[in-house]
């Protein structure tokens, strides 16, 4: 089990923020747990022409059950090191959406 209380979450007016560390070129897009203080994911695309970072917020888009529009990145669109906003989410709903992930 991963502890995401080591997650660093924020969360404010316009929803809540958070780190992501990705790996691009992955054999399936999956969380693959904690990075320091951010959510570790696994992605398919590559890392060219942003098709990593489009993937990013549709993975989490369906993760979290709400609209591609409401994720965005607002921080590393160039990095591996991105954190997301989630529009009209809270803490609470975000941690309950990781504690369903599922690690092999």
């Amino acid at each position: 089990m991963v502890d995401w209380a080591a997650l660093d979450v924020r969360e404010g007016p316009a929803g809540v923020t958070f780190k992501v560390r990705v790996q691009p070129r992955a054999s399936r897009s999956a969380v693959t747990g904690l990075a320091g203080d951010a959510v570790r994911v696994a992605l398919t695309s590559p890392p060219v022409e942003g098709a990593a970072n489009a993937a990013c917020t549709v993975f989490f888009a369906a993760l979290l059950g709400v609209a591609k529009s409401r994720v965005s990145i607002v921080a590393g669109l160039k990095s591996r090191n991105k954190t997301l906003q989630v529009a009209g989410l809270d803490k609470a709903a975000l941690f309950a959406a990781l504690a369903t992930v599922k690690f092999d």
